[in-house]
């Protein structure tokens, strides 16, 4: 059995404050605090800690085997000294986790790496050796005279975490053993070389990173909506584009894409959003007609054009769809389909119910298509049974209006969008 000298301390020197960021990114440091908020019995002691520790008030940590201290600063500069005790291992504890560090491949390679394996820990726990604090491990001392976890000792403890973050044989040493002493056993036991440990793959094992699922923080908040998409950056530079690069191009892109991103955050905070389906992904051809529908100059809208196969005159057409209606707009325009079964005997009955007898127009059925006889109109039945209005223009049909649950309705809007009587 190796013994090694428990007098040993570190000191690191004070942090600066935590605005804006959390106390603990690893999963052995959000542990850590766990223990903390888990165990005070007065939870605004905690909340009093935190503003502590983010606001700077935590002088330099002193951390030995079973105690970590500091001075700590109230608001008014009044300091205190705070401790933080926490049990040692024994040394047959400390050769019993050299043991397991050495028995599963990666180990020693994720310490020297400065990472806490979840499994490692697991497997010290199952034989009764507790790396983490559970819940009343961290006993807290203040010379406030608190005689539980007070604003004081809080505060070290999510410094600490901070600590435990960039380090976690920080940990280590609290529990009784020095880095030096714990590479030295793990050398002597054979363990894995430097270069071995240079050789660890990066990423995070899957199976670790399930086994640390419990002390994950909760999922954050949904974010609220915008005003409206956030600015792309300036393309305008003194610096040339390559001759492949075209910057008006790019930029166009760079705002549709913002523009997009804050209407799909719109539709996903929007209530019952989680019961729709998913849409799939809109092709090319689909995709250049939402882009060209942003009003890009002259040259991006005949790129547009050409990448999507279609004419400008045939793009305006499809621009004109999608704005009344987006992605379902435009397969109305651009996809005929055969109307039959339940959906033909509904579109019949809406129909036939729609106008009275003596004023029903005469239509035409082709597909989802109904032409009115002698007049440049029609209607068009899309797959969630919804009527869209077109007219004639120039020898081809072209959309009028929006969708309506009522064929006579948008029969209407097509009349009136040609100018005539409905």
């Amino acid at each position: 059995m190796t013994r090694y000298d428990d007098d040993t301390e570190r000191t690191f020197a004070a942090l600066p404050p935590a605005h804006g960021r959390g106390f603990a990114q690893t999963w052995w440091g959000l542990a850590w605090l766990k223990a903390l908020e888990d165990a005070a019995l007065d939870a605004s002691q905690v909340k009093t800690g935190r503003r502590l520790a983010r606001a700077g008030a935590v002088g330099a940590v002193s951390v030995r085997p079973g105690r970590i201290t500091a001075v700590v600063q109230d608001r008014d500069r009044t300091a205190h000294r705070a401790d933080v005790l926490l049990e040692r291992l024994s040394d047959a504890q400390w050769d019993r986790f050299v043991d397991l560090a050495i028995e599963r491949s990666g180990h020693v390679a994720a310490l020297l790496d400065r990472e806490m394996p979840p499994h490692l820990v697991e497997d010290a726990a199952t034989a009764g050796i507790d790396l983490l604090p559970g819940l009343g491990d961290l006993e807290p001392e203040c010379d406030c005279g608190a005689w539980d976890h007070c604003g004081h000792t809080a505060a070290l403890c999510y410094q600490v975490a901070r600590l435990l973050d960039q380090d976690p044989f920080v940990l280590l040493l609290m529990r009784g053993r020095t880095e030096s002493a714990v590479l030295d056993a793990l050398q002597s036991h054979g363990g894995a070389s430097g270069e071995e440990g240079a050789l660890r793959p990066d990423g995070v094992d899957a199976a670790e990173a399930y086994a640390a699922g419990h002390v994950l923080p909760p999922l954050p908040a949904l974010p609220g909506l915008p005003e409206g998409p956030g600015a792309p950056p300036s393309l305008d530079t003194e610096t040339a584009a390559p001759p492949d690069v075209d910057p008006a191009a790019l930029g166009f892109l760079a705002a549709r894409t913002a523009a997009e991103a804050h209407r799909l955050l719109a539709e996903a905070l929007r209530g019952g959003h989680g019961r729709q389906a998913v849409p799939g992904d809109p092709d090319a051809a689909r995709d250049a007609v939402r882009l060209a529908a942003g009003d890009p100059d002259p040259d991006v809208w005949r790129r547009l054009g050409v990448g999507s196969g279609r004419t400008e005159e045939s793009l305006a057409v499809a621009v004109s769809a999608w704005r009344l209606g987006g992605e379902a707009a435009l397969s109305v325009l651009e996809e005929e389909w055969t109307v039959e079964g339940d959906t033909l005997a509904r579109a019949r009955a809406a129909l036939e119910s729609a106008w009275d007898e003596d004023e029903r127009p005469s239509l035409r059925a082709r597909g989802n298509r109904w032409t009115v006889v002698g007049a440049p109109h029609q209607l068009r039945l899309d797959h969630e049974g919804r009527w869209w209005p077109y007219r004639e223009e120039r020898g081809r049909w072209v959309p009028a209006g929006g969708a309506a649950q009522d064929p006579a309705t948008a029969l209407a809007s097509a009349a009136l969008a040609a100018g005539d009587e409905p």
